[in-house]
């Protein structure tokens, strides 16, 4: 049995990852794939429990290394309990975010850098990176007032617009340095011109006819 793709959606606070994720796993089961979904920080019992210490509370709760580590600790369990098993079985992973999450909120946004980011990876996760990237970009006003409305989790949200601003730099640079792999996505228009686009993207760079 072949090994599943693993493809990540990425991008900032109300982008509406988590809805075109679970979109894009419908699409690829409509053709006869096996897919699942699955998150980050999340996706694995001990990973969602550390999810709840850092996407609740004040904001200010978690200094940016402490943050860092948390969630590289929260995506080993993730790949080992979840991701990995489930590619082995032929399965077809959608992520709603994973290390690039990372890099834009801690490296980009909270200043760490590239090299903390990325030497963490390389003792957590190794060579292993996603399939494709789908990295939905919104300005930071637009996404913010969207991601007011829904609720809930929102101590990322409460970060402040110049936080976020450099975010969204940084996943403009995370897409500008792996074209191979990422692939940006307007995220403006309706949910359903969203997942066209990604079933577009999905189509060309992964050959699948969804």
């Amino acid at each position: 049995m072949s090994k599943g793709r693993f493809i990540t959606l990425e991008g900032g606070e109300g982008g509406g990852k988590s809805t075109q994720t679970f979109r894009l796993v419908e699409r690829l089961r409509r053709i006869g794939l096996k897919a699942e979904a699955t998150r980050e920080p999340g996706g694995a019992e001990g990973a969602e429990m550390i999810r709840k210490l850092l996407v609740e509370g004040e904001p200010g709760r978690w200094d940016p290394q402490t943050e860092l580590l948390l969630h590289f600790a929260a995506r080993r369990d993730h790949l080992r309990r979840t991701v990995w098993p489930t590619l082995e079985r032929g399965c077809w992973v959608i992520c709603d975010r994973f290390a690039d999450s990372t890099m834009a909120y801690q490296g980009y946004g909270h200043g760490l850098g590239r090299e903390a980011v990325e030497a963490l990876y390389r003792l957590t996760v190794g060579d292993f990176k996603p399939d494709l990237t789908l990295i939905l970009d919104l300005p930071v006003e637009e996404g913010l007032k969207r991601a007011a409305l829904r609720g809930g989790e929102n101590r990322y949200e409460r970060m402040g617009s110049d936080f976020h601003q450099r975010l969204r730099d940084g996943y403009l640079e995370i897409a500008r340095r792996e074209p191979g792999r990422c692939v940006l996505i307007d995220a403006g228009g309706t949910a359903d011109q969203v997942a066209d686009a990604i079933a577009a993207t999905v189509r060309d760079r992964l050959k699948v006819a969804i």
